[in-house]
């Protein structure tokens, strides 16, 4: 099915901030990268706060759509190797391919949201099936703080994807059963 020509364009977004960062994210830019005739990303999306909105809310939904469908490939974790194993998963997607590409711009997206509360309210952490997942399995581990510690194990992940998209390499598997570790205690 061919995406509606607002979700081409926010795609196209997410490929320019990927590619070429904050400041090369412009109308023309996103026309290019669409291949659709000038203005009309403009015509679409009439300031550049509108075209990160979009862009942002279009992000958000692939994630959404990505957590969905990893934790439905997952059955229920049950010990914490597989927490671990879900978490090498998520984070090697994050780092290679589309999931690079849409990791660079949520980076970008994040930064620019201090500036901009609307951006930020759609960037906050939403309800997702993988979070649930840890919630669950932390619950079940009779973790106390589970909302804490849910939310520690997560942000801790999220930072070591950063560190790797800024640095190179993969998250190694040891750190990974090190933030499990220190969740359960």
């Amino acid at each position: 099915m061919t995406p509606d020509r607002r979700t081409l364009l926010a795609d196209a977004a997410l490929d320019v901030l990927a590619e070429e960062g904050i400041r090369g994210l412009t109308h023309r830019a996103v026309d290019r990268r669409a291949a659709l005739p000038s203005g009309t990303t403009s015509a679409y999306f009439r300031t550049r706060a509108a075209l990160f909105t979009a862009l942002v809310t279009r992000l958000v939904r692939l994630d959404q759509e990505e957590l969905r469908t990893m934790a439905g490939q997952l059955p229920p974790l049950r010990t914490p190797e597989e927490l671990v194993d879900g978490m090498v998963a998520l984070t090697r997607r994050r780092l290679g391919g589309e999931g690079r590409r849409r990791s660079l711009a949520r980076y970008a997206c994040a930064v620019e949201s201090v500036r901009d509360p609307e951006l930020r309210e759609i960037l906050v952490p939403r309800e997702n099936a993988g979070r649930q997942a840890v919630r669950l399995f932390l619950a079940d581990q009779g973790v106390k703080d589970v909302e804490t510690r849910t939310h520690t194990l997560l942000t801790c992940v999220d930072g070591l994807v950063f560190d790797r998209l800024v640095n190179g390499g993969e998250v190694p598997r040891e750190a990974l059963e090190g933030l499990v570790a220190a969740a359960l205690r």
